[in-house]
């Protein structure tokens, strides 16, 4: 699934391919993948004729603003973007097309486990992304350990709560939890006022990290996700192998040196 980083490099692409460009007409190919009460004829009737802005993120999501109205992207389990010049090679997944006077923008999205929403105004935006936290990069670590602090349970469940922090995804949490050497079941409660700030301080730099590296899962040697899920994969930090487990309802990994389990309740 597209995380923060990854949602961020969309934006980039987002913004380097159409920004400043003007909407010619909007092609939907397949209606399931809109959301609220958008059908293709609304949504080339607000967007026909619209520049398009400077777009912006929050977490996972893509706000994709004109001079008028906003189009929200979220991209589901793997959704993606591509800009072609011309109507040439558009895929069967390439869900809703926005042509413009330069090229084409497509929004292609193969389980349509995402989808599109259209905000006309700031108030219906907010009320899109009412349940959405802030984003877990905009934060100062200090704000970031004071959200955490508000929440009891497994470390794991609290960073990738939408609600709580936008933008960690499952994989960005493992590589987190790994380099702060936490479990990724160990209990917000048991950590002091200095844990939760160490915690934060290893959140942000992750992500900084990361979308600064479009590459960040295959090439960063140094990191648990350049061998997490690899048949006999061992720690990058001590080479001790390492372990999977469930929590927070995914597929988990980490080190049994670096994040030893919590004491047994």
């Amino acid at each position: 699934m597209p995380e923060l980083p990854d949602v961020e490099h969309l934006r980039r692409t987002w913004a380097r391919d159409t920004a400043g460009r003007t909407i010619r007409r909007t092609v939907v190919t397949d209606p399931g993948i809109l959301r609220g009460d958008v059908t293709p004829d609304v949504l080339d009737a607000a967007l026909r004729g619209r520049r398009l802005e400077e777009p912006d993120r929050i977490g996972k999501w893509l706000l994709a603003r004109t001079d008028g109205p906003t189009v929200i992207l979220h991209f589901g389990m793997d959704g993606g973007l591509r800009w072609a010049e011309s109507p040439d090679g558009r895929h069967r997944h390439d869900r809703v097309i926005f042509v413009t006077d330069a090229g084409e923008m497509r929004f292609r999205n193969m389980r349509k486990l995402g989808g599109l929403w259209l905000a006309h105004d700031e108030g219906a935006l907010a009320t899109v992304l009412a349940q959405v936290g802030p984003d877990a990069l905009a934060l100062e670590p200090r704000e970031v350990a004071a959200r955490l602090r508000t929440r009891r349970g497994q470390v794991k469940s609290a960073l990738m709560d939408q609600a709580l922090l936008s933008g960690v995804g499952n994989l960005i949490a493992d590589e987190i939890l790994w380099q702060a050497r936490l479990h990724p079941k160990r209990r917000l409660e048991e950590l002091t006022d200095q844990g939760l700030l160490d915690l934060a301080r290893v959140t942000r730099s992750v992500l900084r990290e990361a979308v600064n590296r479009y590459d960040y899962l295959s090439r960063k040697r140094s990191w648990l996700n350049h061998v997490r899920g690899r048949p006999g994969a061992a720690c990058p930090r001590c080479g001790t192998p390492l372990e999977r487990t469930v929590a927070a309802g995914r597929t988990t990994w980490f080190c049994p040196a670096c994040q030893p389990a919590p004491p047994a309740a």
